[in-house]
């Protein structure tokens, strides 16, 4: 349970990544793109780890790469090959490139989108971790980046209500965004239904779940479900996984932030299926 006495998975919203499902209606004027498509321009990524994945992965093209000579040396000494223009910047140069705060580490990569997985993407995955709904981008780069530690094969997020492609989601990752298919999909019910007719067995976390993850039976290709900060797992996801699950706490504490619930979760889904 959560500190308000919500579940794990029904955290308290905070940070940016709000949605809005629609396109604004103004004459003349392109409306807002919905949080969690991919951007229609280049986006910047910056960071030491987060540049360097971008580098590594085959699946992004790269533009150009603004650094500090240190910087430029230092990804170098790491073995990146810079296969993209550079053009040198001072430290205050790139602050502004970026938002106020933002820890740059002296290099910022502008790069496209990364390609839109979809669901065809997922041939071969056994361990699939599904959000419905979870807005914040920094909770969705920590369970990326977790996701990643943990070996799971993808991270899925619904096209409306989930933050885009951007650089705060990016280095929230810390370079997890390049390293694991983050698929988007319109309609998680669906796709959980899809999932379940090719052999996954899927599992919703919910507190009104009638046994603990660790008491529940696994199949060999599994999909987790965890919900959005506000409301939990959607009743039309819960209903199309059929199966729900609770995490238990030993301790006096029961409240989890959905990235710590995601962690426990897919711990316990690999001991479970024996990965």
């Amino acid at each position: 349970m959560t500190d308000d006495n919500k579940p794990a998975w029904k955290t308290q919203r905070h940070g940016s990544g709000n949605a809005q499902g629609r396109f604004s209606k103004t004459k003349g004027k392109p409306g807002p793109r919905r949080p969690g498509l991919p951007p229609e321009g280049p986006v910047l990524l910056y960071g030491l780890h987060t540049v360097e994945a971008a580098f590594a992965n085959k699946d992004r093209k790269r533009l150009k790469l603004y650094a500090t000579e240190n910087a430029k040396n230092r990804l170098q000494e790491r073995g990146v090959v810079i296969d993209v223009p550079v053009e040198d910047k001072r430290p205050k140069e790139l602050d502004r490139m970026v938002t106020k705060d933002a820890v740059h580490q002296g290099m910022i990569l502008e790069a496209d989108p990364l390609p839109a997985y979809g669901a065809e993407h997922l041939k071969g995955a056994r361990l699939i971790l599904a959000l419905d709904q979870v807005t914040d981008p920094h909770n969705v780069g920590a369970i990326l980046r977790s996701a990643v530690a943990l070996d799971a094969d993808a991270v899925v997020t619904t096209e409306r209500h989930a933050p885009e492609e951007g650089p705060v989601l990016a280095k929230s990752a810390s370079g997890a965004l390049d390293m694991i298919k983050h698929v988007r999909v319109k309609n998680m019910a669906r796709f959980i239904t899809e999932m379940k007719e090719q052999g996954f067995g899927c599992i919703a976390l919910d507190s009104d779940g009638h046994a603990s993850l660790e008491d529940t039976d696994f199949t060999d290709k599994t999909v987790l479900v965890l919900g959005s900060e506000g409301k939990g797992v959607r009743q039309g996801v819960r209903e199309a996984c059929g199966l729900l699950a609770r995490l238990d706490m030993p301790g006096e504490i029961r409240s989890l932030n959905v990235s710590n619930a995601a962690v426990l979760s897919l711990y316990v889904a690999r001991q479970k299926m024996g990965l």
